[in-house]
């Protein structure tokens, strides 16, 4: 199979969930906590079944990693890294701000990933090295060379301690740093195309699982910024810290965010 093959499996997924999760949001779903403020629904369990029904026809063999229930290991030769519902939190409380995110890796190398705002009806795609595109139409990232140019967005993680603490400080030097604003929708795999769409200058959080970023990374890449660790490590296949920008902020938000990692 071509990348554009690859393309297709993924959005056929993406759509497919999608179908999930506008139905719960308009007729209601059942909500319960990991933890108070980690929630899931009834819509995420179904809507990566239904992404994983589709993978299932379409690739069959090809292993599948998913925030809920499919499990597998990241160093599988064929592997979908997938989020059915990126965003709980909002999708729980009624805000129409969330996203389904599902991506395929050969050999640990990103191919194709794909984020789907299921409410906008934005599909955010990209293949490696054939750039990326929202609804058809290609997207790049911002030219702007300094913060005071930029909006940032951010990512808190579930910890409500020393992580937390870290990531406000960081916010509060850099808006120091005479930045536009600071923006936190509760979807780092919309967040990540938003910086692939020029819209934000960069995007920072300090923990995010595979399945948050697999597909929104290549995004970006596809769309001319650069994607990290906070450190500025090539990106792991595992829980990390994230820094995505246009590439040309890329130095500058790092040195603030940097200062305060609690994961280093």
């Amino acid at each position: 199979m071509s990348e554009t093959d690859w393309l297709s499996v993924a959005t056929e997924a993406a759509h497919a969930a999608g179908e999930v999760l506008r139905r719960h949001l308009r007729e209601g779903t059942h909500v319960w906590g990991k933890e108070t403020h980690n929630l899931v629904t009834d819509a995420d369990l179904e809507a990566e079944r239904a992404i994983a029904a589709v993978i299932q026809r379409r690739c069959p063999g090809h292993a599948i990693l998913g925030e809920e229930e499919q499990v597998a290991e990241v160093s599988a030769a064929d592997l979908w890294i997938v989020d059915p519902l990126d965003g709980t939190n909002n999708f729980a409380h009624g805000v129409p701000h969330y996203s389904v995110s599902v991506a395929y890796y050969r050999q640990g190398v990103p191919i194709v990933g794909v984020v789907l705002d299921p409410e906008r009806d934005q599909l955010f795609a990209a293949a490696r090295g054939q750039g990326a595109s929202c609804n058809g139409m290609p997207i790049h990232v911002g030219p702007q060379t300094r913060l005071d140019e930029v909006l940032v967005g951010v990512g808190f993680y579930y910890d409500r301690g020393k992580m937390m603490e870290a990531t406000l400080e960081a916010v509060r030097h850099l808006f120091y740093a005479r930045i536009h604003g600071i923006r936190r929708f509760g979807s780092a795999a919309l967040d990540l195309c938003a910086v692939a769409s020029g819209q934000y200058g960069a995007f920072f959080e300090y923990l995010l699982s595979p399945w948050d970023f697999a597909a929104g990374r290549l995004i970006v890449e596809e769309a001319g910024g650069m994607v990290t660790t906070a450190t500025k490590s090539p990106l792991p296949l595992e829980k990390t810290s994230l820094l995505a920008s246009n590439g040309s902020l890329h130095e500058a938000v790092w040195e603030i965010i940097s200062r305060f990692d609690p994961t280093t």
